[in-house]
C-alpha cells in the first residue's frame, strides 16, 4: 500500500488534520495562555474560539486588536498546517468590523482557499457570540522544511 506525501499510512485527509493541531496545540504555549480552544480540524480548515477575558481589554474597555488578530492568527496557523508541512505566515492582513466586550467569546474560522506549490491563502472569520462578524483576517501562508508528525517515510 502506498502512501501519499507527508501522511501516514492508513490516515484520512481529517485524520491527520486532527493529528497536526494536537501537536502544534502541545506546543503552542501562547494559544494555551491565552485560553484558546481547538473546536474543530479537518484538512485546509480550522476554527478556534477565546474567551474575551478582563485583562484582554485596552483603555476603551474593549477587546485589544492584538489579541483578535492574535485569535485569527492561531486558526490561520492551524489551518495551514493540516496537511502536516511545516508552515509559516509570509502576511496577513486584518479588518476590525465591530468592538468587542469583556466577557464576550469569539470563534475564528479558517478556510484554505487555495494551496499551489508552496503558498496557501486562507481567509479566517472572527465572529462573537451574537455571530456577528468582528474581524476578517487574510492570512499568505508559505511551506517550510519538515513535519509536524512523522510520516513513516
Amino acid at each position: 500500500m502506498s502512501t501519499q506525501p507527508n501522511r501516514p499510512a492508513q490516515m484520512t485527509p481529517d485524520e491527520l488534520a486532527r493529528a497536526t493541531a494536537t501537536a502544534m496545540y502541545e506546543n503552542d504555549a501562547c494559544s494555551r495562555a491565552l485560553g484558546l480552544e481547538v473546536e474543530e480540524v479537518r484538512a485546509g480548515y480550522a476554527r478556534l474560539r477565546m474567551t474575551v477575558r478582563d485583562n484582554f481589554l485596552n483603555g476603551h474597555q474593549i477587546c485589544h486588536g492584538g489579541l483578535i488578530f492574535t485569535l485569527a492568527d492561531s486558526t490561520f496557523a492551524f489551518a495551514c498546517n493540516t496537511h502536516n508541512i511545516n508552515t509559516v505566515a509570509a502576511g496577513c492582513s486584518i479588518e476590525f468590523l465591530r468592538p468587542v466586550k469583556g466577557g464576550d467569546v469569539l470563534t475564528a474560522e479558517a478556510i484554505e482557499q487555495t494551496l499551489s506549490g508552496r503558498t496557501g491563502i486562507y481567509d479566517i472569520r472572527v465572529t462573537n457570540l451574537a455571530r456577528q462578524t468582528v474581524a476578517m483576517f487574510r492570512g499568505k501562508s508559505a511551506q517550510i522544511k519538515g513535519n509536524l508528525i512523522p510520516t513513516g517515510d
